[in-house]
């Protein structure tokens, strides 16, 4: 694939994920517009790793409700909110949450050690999995989500940087096929009742109302 055409794919997917956001309820994203849309996908194979070394792809959460979210552990400001409203969500589902898996992706595996993963993680919710990976498998997974991600230097040294990177949680059914998208500012009421919706009705029954 040329990288004009990968250029017009991530334009279209950031397309779909902004409508989801904007429609909610009203955008079903079931069989239907899943086949309208097959040149296009979001989300898709990757290969990552657990901070304690044990390999991970994306198969080995089929079965689970995943919401997967791209950011970094010296993020200010997004990430450490959209994974405390993550946490609030899982606690407002109750056994429910058992049904549903959050992963933290790194886009800053320079900084993201295993255990600084570990540790920021952890003290959201322990049910939240960090994956790190190489600088190649962490743009792999990421080009596949359409997320976005760019380094700025703010100073000489080898950690004076921040990263810019896009701030949507998608949520993924259990056979890995996405479903819907939020912004980082979507409340945990908001997540944990789409979530609440999603897990009565099935994964092919698209977005709860």
């Amino acid at each position: 694939m040329n990288l004009l055409r990968r250029s017009a794919q991530l334009c279209f997917v950031r397309l779909l994920i902004s409508l989801s956001i904007l429609f909610g309820p009203a955008l079903i994203i079931g069989e239907s517009s899943a086949n309208a849309a097959s040149a296009v996908t979001i989300g898709g194979p990757f290969k990552l790793s657990m901070p304690d070394g044990t390999a991970v792809t994306d198969l080995t959460y089929r079965g689970k409700w995943l919401l997967v979210y791209f950011g970094y552990t010296s993020c200010p400001n997004s990430c450490p909110t959209t994974l405390l409203d993550i946490a609030t969500a899982l606690k407002e589902l109750g056994p429910d949450a058992a049904k549903v898996q959050p992963l933290f992706i790194t886009i800053d595996p320079q900084r993201d050690t295993p255990q600084v993963m570990q540790q920021y993680t952890q003290s959201f919710d322990p049910r939240i999995v960090g994956l790190i990976g190489t600088p190649q498998q962490i743009a792999a997974a990421a080009q596949e989500y359409g997320a976005y991600y760019l380094r700025h230097n703010t100073g000489p040294g080898d950690n004076d940087y921040v990263m810019d990177h896009s701030t949507y949680l998608y949520v993924m059914d259990p056979e890995g096929k996405f479903v819907h998208a939020f912004h980082s500012d979507t409340s945990s009421e908001r997540i944990a009742d789409l979530l609440r919706g999603l897990l009565k009705r099935g994964p092919r029954d698209g977005v709860a109302g």
